[in-house]
């Protein structure tokens, strides 16, 4: 059975705030820098998240051996003390996946997200046995995450949301046709999360369905903003919410796909501006260039602006 205390704690968290996703903080020549992480975790956690997801997809979780993903989710469980639920990323081929869920029961984390398998396009029967080889082989709560390749049916997400410990889906194609099929045919209770790439774009329409809850990038280098906007979507404040599309996210969004791996790379980048200790990106990704810097940094400023806060 799924886990009920874990589920509620999430639940709560969705209706208090937004999803951290937090960077994870490498030295200059590349070496995972643990002091300066925890303090960049307590500067996350301090600006109220409703979770946080460490070594995911925004803290570089491809890029991490094992030893480093122990350490990372033990100083995440570390930081967040119990204060909220901290969910762990987990993926590649199921064998590696519960390896990697195993470290992070170990290191104490209440969940785990099951991020999109490596490499090859599979059928619907092979995406759910993926999730129910990794489920039954550990006893941390299983959150689902259907992007590029991953895509449930909704025949699927009955299946999944019937596999013990299985306690809800993040859904990162934005196709709202498709997603509310899945949510009408999953279970009542079963948790659904935004996870399109700068969620705030689609928070509206995802909410429009239900699914009140999302990862913001945005809060790993500017929670003023990412909280101003969850603030002004749960009041319905819709001048806000424009506001703050017009003047911030699209433009961020548009500068994003500049490059491939900006949605990792631009965020650790905005993060270094405002002085958070986060260090460079691993490769294969890439810092962004001097022009991109630029105005990223004249961006930065004028979202800062809009919520009144400062650089």
């Amino acid at each position: 059975m799924s886990d009920p205390t874990v589920t509620e704690r999430l639940r709560t968290g969705m209706a208090r705030g937004v999803l951290s996703f937090p960077l994870t903080s490498f030295t200059d020549d590349g070496a995972l820098d643990l002091p300066a992480y925890r303090d960049y975790l307590a500067s996350r956690i301090a600006a109220g998240p409703g979770a946080l997801f460490p070594a995911c997809g925004t803290g570089e979780f491809f890029s991490l051996d094992e030893t480093e993903y122990g350490q990372v989710i033990s100083a995440a469980v570390e930081a967040a003390d119990g204060r909220l639920p901290v969910v762990a990323g987990v993926g590649y081929g199921w064998p590696q996946a519960v390896r990697f869920a195993r470290i992070a029961e170990e290191a104490g984390a209440d969940a785990a997200l099951l991020m999109p398998h490596y490499l090859v396009k599979a059928p619907q029967d092979g995406l759910v046995a993926q999730v129910r080889e990794v489920a039954s082989r550990s006893r941390l709560p299983l959150i689902a995450y259907q992007r590029d390749h991953v895509a449930f049916s909704a025949a699927a997400v009955r299946r999944i949301a019937e596999i013990p410990g299985v306690i809800g889906l993040k859904d990162g194609h934005s196709d709202l046709d498709r997603l509310q099929r899945l949510k009408l045919a999953a279970p009542d209770g079963f948790l659904f999360f935004n996870g399109a790439a700068t969620a705030e774009l689609q928070a509206r329409q995802y909410a429009s369905l239900g699914v009140i809850a999302y990862s913001s990038a945005v809060h790993a280098f500017a929670p003023e903003i990412s909280r101003t906007f969850f603030t002004a979507l749960g009041e319905r404040d819709d001048a806000t919410v424009e506001k703050l599309l017009t003047g911030f996210y699209i433009p961020f969004v548009e500068l994003r796909d500049r490059v491939p791996g900006y949605a990792v790379s631009l965020v650790k980048a905005a993060a270094r501006l405002r002085g958070l200790p986060v260090g460079p990106v691993r490769a294969p990704l890439t810092d962004p260039s001097s022009t991109d810097l630029t105005d990223l940094a004249a961006l930065l400023e004028r979202g800062l602006d809009l919520v009144g806060a400062t650089r």
